[in-house]
């Protein structure tokens, strides 16, 4: 898990929308998962992606919206049922499956959108400020979901909240405007500048 952390307007958002190929660069490349953003479409089987406020069709309910999203990505029947069902559970969700989105709180569309993110079994999870405006509960079961999936996938995470870093992520990248001006493992960055 990378923490990719920084003052807000510090360019967190836009690497992210660089990464995900919604936005292009003027200059310069970058890759994921081996592959050259903007040159080959096949990253974007490779990545997925959860926008720090994840926007969703409020008649569908997290069954309907799933296989919306599985289609999406040639997943067959069998494997969009067995997928749904899986991340229902890993979020969650399972309990209020057959309800209208419309109606979820925020945490509920942040765990909705985890679960729609992680459909095709990314090998890049792009998470933007997936914390920052829940409420305590609701960051500490989306903190504990992102903690779950350590292993499955990469995660890059974008955040300006310093313990969330520190509880999470395995190494730190710290942006500002626009510079990478640290890469490190948290426990030597810890070491390095932490307070006594």
């Amino acid at each position: 898990i990378f923490g990719f952390l920084g003052p807000n307007g510090a360019g967190k958002t836009t690497t992210i929308r660089l990464l995900s190929g919604l936005a292009h660069p003027t200059a310069g490349q970058a890759w994921v998962a081996g592959v050259a953003i903007g040159t080959d479409h096949q990253a974007a089987h490779k990545i997925g992606y959860l926008p720090e406020e994840p926007a969703f069709y409020p008649y569908f309910t997290p069954l309907e919206y799933l296989d919306h999203v599985g289609r999406l990505f040639n997943l067959s029947p069998g494997e969009r049922r067995k997928r749904i069902d899986e991340l229902l559970e890993l979020t969650g969700l399972t309990q209020v499956k057959k309800r209208r989105i419309g109606g979820f709180s925020r945490g509920m569309r942040q765990r909705m959108g985890l679960a729609q993110a992680l459909i095709n079994q990314p090998q890049v999870l792009l998470l933007d400020e997936p914390v920052s405006a829940l409420d305590p509960l609701g960051r500490k079961e989306i903190l504990d979901l992102i903690e779950r999936l350590r292993g499955q996938c990469t995660i890059f995470m974008s955040t300006h909240i310093l313990a969330d870093v520190e509880r999470v992520c395995d190494s730190v990248g710290i942006i500002h405007k626009g510079k990478l001006l640290v890469k490190s493992n948290k426990n030597e960055l810890l070491e390095r500048y932490a307070l006594p």
